[in-house]
């Protein structure tokens, strides 16, 4: 029993001696001689370059305004989502250039690229980013058509005779 004891005090001490687990840092914002934050982001075939600094809400997609590029609000309120999610409405000035896909696709794509540019930016706002799986890449794309088939998957007619 005195060992046990013993051997308890023992642990107490060395218990006491380290030190408490320190919460983690934050990693240094990525933030260039301009004042921008830049990221790529990517849904379907589309890819978008985005860079973000602080101004008042203006949105540029290949050189025209979100409004005109971007024509459905469905796909405009896409974009919007990372700053309603992290509560930074009208706080950053977004321009970005985007190639390939649909306007669907390329609305997820510049919607990836300004959540990852704002934790960049802000790494503090990667919880509530992450967690509405806006830094998730969505890797679906068209599958490829094979040959002997009408499509991916379909075959062509079946003709008995």
């Amino acid at each position: 029993m005195a060992e046990e004891t013993a051997s308890l005090e023992d642990l107490k001490d060395v218990m006491a001696d380290t030190p408490a687990a320190a919460p983690q840092e934050l990693p240094e914002p990525q933030i260039d001689q301009w004042g921008r934050s830049y990221a790529t982001g990517k849904r379907k075939d589309a890819v978008a370059r985005v860079w973000i600094k602080p101004g008042n809400g203006k949105i540029t997609v290949n050189g025209r305004e979100q409004e005109t590029y971007f024509a459905r609000p469905v796909l405009r309120m896409l974009i919007q989502q990372p700053f309603t999610v992290t509560e930074r409405t009208d706080q950053y000035d977004v321009v970005a250039t985007v190639r390939g896909g649909g306007l669907s696709g390329q609305a997820g794509a510049v919607r990836h690229g300004i959540s990852k540019a704002l934790t960049l930016y802000e790494p503090g706002l990667r919880g509530p980013l992450k967690s509405h799986g806006f830094l998730t890449r969505d890797s679906r794309t068209v599958e490829r058509k094979k040959y002997g088939r009408a499509k991916a998957r379909r075959s062509f007619q079946f003709s008995k005779r």
